[in-house]
């Protein structure tokens, strides 16, 4: 009899629970719907490095090629953008430009990040004196105008890639490093990193594999909207004359140029490059903002 109710009412079998792919993949649906200008700012940050990684494959003419049109063409088919004052097609001028933008921005960024991750670290975590020396130097750093400071900086180290690269980054590094110190601050009394200390850990492991994962979130954040400022910052010089030299393809450079010169007669050659420039930035911008409400806890749970 047992039998054959054991038949008739089968157990019931848990369902197979899905993947670890799978629930990341529902987990990354979720939050591309309560971001969606995140997700705006993430798919256009991919347009702009695919840019710059395979630009041959996007421009239809060299950036440097002198005479593929006419001088100051309007846009058309053959050139979508127009051409500048010596007969180069703009578009591919812009999408090459995107390398530049793309190089100084991520690579400034990276340089200031490092460096003033380790100086909040290190003056987070021991404070004392060297803390208090070296929050003074920065608190000189950031009352000089960050453009006049890049200025001198440039007048040093001379122009090219590598010194614009070093120059903004020491710009960053300063915000960053105050970032960093002020998130060590309030981690380093927690209990878990009392539990490290117990049980003999160096301090180079607390700081670097305990406290370093826990204020990840703001670094990352902080890197976000740093690329826009250091792409802004490289514009700004190129308009100058003291960032990336001619012929090399610079949006600030192109805005300085032909742009000003231009300007009334053929208004394209100024809103091209501003408007690329604005275009990158923004994305940034919303990018950084979704990624700050994803890392932060409270804006999370609301």
């Amino acid at each position: 009899m047992a039998s054959e109710q054991s038949v008739a009412n089968p157990p019931a079998i848990a369902p197979p629970r899905p993947g670890v792919w799978t629930r990341r993949g529902r987990s990354a649906l979720r939050t591309a719907r309560r971001q969606p200008l995140g997700v705006l700012g993430l798919l256009l940050v991919i347009v702009f490095i695919l840019m710059a990684a395979v630009p041959n494959f996007i421009a239809p003419y060299p950036p440097n090629k002198i005479g593929v049109g006419l001088r100051l063409e309007d846009p058309s088919f053959s050139h979508l953008m127009g051409t500048d004052s010596i007969g180069r097609d703009v578009f591919s001028r812009i999408v090459y430009g995107a390398r530049i933008s793309v190089l100084i921005g991520f690579g400034a960024v990276a340089v200031g990040t490092a460096i003033g991750t380790v100086i909040g670290l290190l003056t987070g975590f021991f404070g004392g004196w060297t803390d208090t020396l070296i929050q003074r130097l920065i608190d000189v750093m950031m009352t000089v105008p960050g453009l006049i400071l890049a200025l001198v900086i440039i007048t040093i180290w001379g122009q090219g890639v590598s010194q614009l690269i070093l120059t903004i980054g020491v710009l960053i590094m300063p915000g960053t490093a105050r970032i960093v110190r002020a998130s060590v601050l309030s981690e380093k009394n927690n209990q878990y990193v009392e539990a490290a200390h117990v049980l003999g850990a160096s301090n180079t492991r607390i700081m670097f594999r305990h406290l370093l994962p826990n204020v990840s979130a703001s670094i990352i954040v902080i890197m976000s909207v740093m690329v826009g400022v250091a792409i802004l910052v490289e514009a700004a010089l190129s308009f100058l004359g003291l960032g990336i030299r001619p012929p090399t393809a610079s949006w600030g450079q192109m805005l300085s140029i032909d742009g000003r010169t231009y300007m009334l007669q053929q208004p394209w050659l100024a809103i091209w490059p501003g408007l690329a420039i604005s275009i990158i930035v923004l994305s940034l911008n919303l990018l950084g903002d979704s990624l700050r409400d994803i890392t932060d806890p409270k804006l999370r749970m609301r």
